[in-house]
């Protein structure tokens, strides 16, 4: 189960992960890229468009790859899609990039699932789900065979995700990790680090620690405010590395939308203040 970039490593009968050499603090230990079946195979997210990557996917899926599957358009998950597709001629699946500035803007998809929609892959079925919250078009797929949920971004594994406005939406993210809790899933995917057992366990979890955040971004409000992002991160964020604060930032201002929305919060040039 180790991440080695470059390996491919059998997770099930069914599954095979090839890990991106694009480690980071964004990406973990590289983003995975996930082939699945036997003789048909499909791709879920081919990841960044590096020729080392690129070649490492085309020998291990072959002459076999029918489908390209991604689950949303950033940068680390979908530029490989329109290379591998004109070397292999597999169809590529997945919603349009939303137009925010930090999105993969070459993905063109021949087909944009339907949450729900169900696709037959000649010996596996793959289930679109629509995650919106950390991307606007986030889709999980799940591998009805295995009730494997390929998670993207959505959930990873040993890190939150980072939710950043505009198109980054918290109330939107927690209502996805709720509707996680209502799946018949066995294990999840995750588009960084290793599989993760106790899918439901593993959502309540998240949303418990996004909520636990949030009633600390309302408390540094409170103690700060008004006061800007950047402001509240150093005490909303007092057990993270100060290196990690701008990207801390983007989820509190996802936070403070949030808050916003509830009636809890304001913001008026720039700065934001508790509302009671």
């Amino acid at each position: 189960m180790a991440i080695v970039p470059g390996a491919v490593v059998r997770l099930s009968p069914l599954v095979a992960r090839l890990t991106a050499p694009n480690p980071g603090v964004m990406t973990g230990p590289g983003t995975n890229s996930y082939i699945v079946g036997a003789r048909a195979l499909a791709l879920i997210d081919p990841g960044p468009d590096l020729d080392e990557h690129v070649a490492a996917l085309r020998e291990a899926v072959g002459d076999r790859l029918r489908w390209i599957f991604c689950t949303h358009t950033h940068r680390d998950h979908s530029p490989a899609a329109r290379a591998l597709a004109q070397a292999t001629g597999a169809a590529v699946l997945g919603m349009p990039p939303p137009q925010d500035g930090r999105q993969d803007e070459t993905f063109a998809p021949g087909r944009v699932p339907r949450d729900g929609e169900r696709f037959d892959c000649a010996g596996f079925t793959l289930t679109a789900v629509h995650t919106p919250g950390h991307a606007s078009n986030h889709l999980c797929y799940l591998l009805e065979e295995e009730r494997a949920l390929f998670t993207g971004d959505h959930v990873m594994q040993g890190s939150t995700v980072v939710i950043s406005p505009p198109d980054g939406d918290m109330s939107a993210y927690l209502a996805s990790l709720e509707r996680l809790t209502s799946l018949d899933i066995a294990r999840l995917m995750p588009g960084h680090g290793v599989p993760i057992d106790r899918p439901h366990d593993e959502a309540r979890r998240l949303i418990a620690h996004r909520l636990k955040r949030e009633e600390k971004v309302a408390a540094a409000l409170a103690q700060r405010g008004p006061a800007t992002v950047e402001e509240l991160v150093p005490l909303a964020y007092d057990d993270a590395s100060p290196k990690l604060y701008p990207i801390a930032a983007r989820s509190l201002h996802a936070h403070l939308i949030r808050l916003a929305r509830e009636g809890r919060a304001q913001e008026s040039g720039g700065r934001w203040t508790a509302k009671s």
